[in-house]
């Protein structure tokens, strides 16, 4: 289990990483175009590493549905409402509503898979929002100009998050992972392609290698690297535990807003890191009787 919350934890910091990359690149690029190459760029990498260590494998029936749905509300919906959001919001404000994630992760978990989550996960779900709101209060305190719809888009982009996660769960095990991660690609880039086509002339400004590598960077990292480590996670790990992880998507960005955008360090933020360090702890330390016969199941 430990190696499973290693991915889970790391996968969820480099999507909050990506928060930071994906501002900067919604300013000289369209959103349409930054997720179609992104996405086309993810299925040029990853067909021919399922071919080499999975075979050909190709899901069947509700499997590709499922991963159509993921595509639409983890590709689409996502990134379309995240890149908006990003335009009118600040990075840290935009982690103060990501900060909802584990809280809708673990309320759909609950009403939508059927799993029972302990009241310790329900506290550190709550913990986890406190957290970062602790985080990005700071931001706003300080000024830092934000707008009550460019907040609105970023909650879209939660529930299209919290979809994805939910999705991953469903079929988690039942179709190889890279080749599970292909096929979400391959769909989203089909769904995102007449979007694309209207905007094809801005690609010029991929001549800057500072833009055309950042875009490298983004899809790699996000359409690829985290989708591989959070379906391996996803195989151990129930989705309820998984959804307080993701209160490292909130936490990085807010980071790498402090680090590399300039906005500022306060002791809010510190305290925040610490309250989310503290939800991770509450949900994933060994209760009483050790581990679960369900984790023993999963570990044999």
């Amino acid at each position: 289990m430990l190696l499973a919350y290693f991915q889970l934890g790391s996968a969820m910091a480099l999507v909050g990483a990506n928060v930071a990359v994906a501002k900067l690149l919604a300013d000289a690029l369209p959103i349409a175009m930054i997720a179609g190459l992104r996405c086309a760029l993810a299925c040029a990498v990853l067909w021919p590493l399922a071919r080499t260590l999975e075979g050909k494998v190709r899901p069947q029936g509700a499997a590709l549905r499922n991963l159509a749905a993921q595509a639409l509300v983890g590709t689409l919906l996502y990134n379309a409402a995240l890149l908006m959001g990003l335009r009118h919001t600040t990075a840290l404000e935009a982690g103060l509503v990501l900060a909802t994630l584990p809280a809708v992760i673990a309320a759909g978990s609950a009403l939508w898979l059927r799993e029972t989550l302990p009241p310790r996960q329900w506290a550190a779900a709550a913990l986890a929002a406190l957290a970062m709101a602790a985080i990005t209060l700071a931001g706003t305190a300080a000024g830092a100009g934000g707008s009550l719809a460019g907040n609105a888009l970023v909650f879209l982009a939660v529930c299209g998050e919290a979809g994805y996660v939910l999705l991953a769960k469903r079929i988690a095990g039942r179709v190889p992972v890279i080749t599970a991660s292909f096929w979400m690609q391959l769909f989203s880039t089909l769904m995102l392609l007449p979007f694309c086509l209207p905007v094809l002339n801005s690609a010029a400004a991929l001549g800057s290698p500072s833009v055309a590598g950042l875009l490298v960077f983004h899809s790699l990292t996000a359409s690829v690297l985290c989708l591989l480590l959070w379906y391996q996670g996803l195989r151990r790990a129930p989705a309820g535990i998984a959804g307080i992880f993701t209160a490292l998507l909130p936490a990085t960005a807010a980071l790498v807003a402090v680090v590399f955008l300039g906005e500022y360090f306060r002791p809010l933020h510190a305290l925040g890191f610490v309250l989310m360090l503290s939800s991770i702890g509450l949900a994933t330390w060994p209760g009483r009787k050790g581990i679960s016969e369900t984790e023993k199941q999963l570990l044999r």
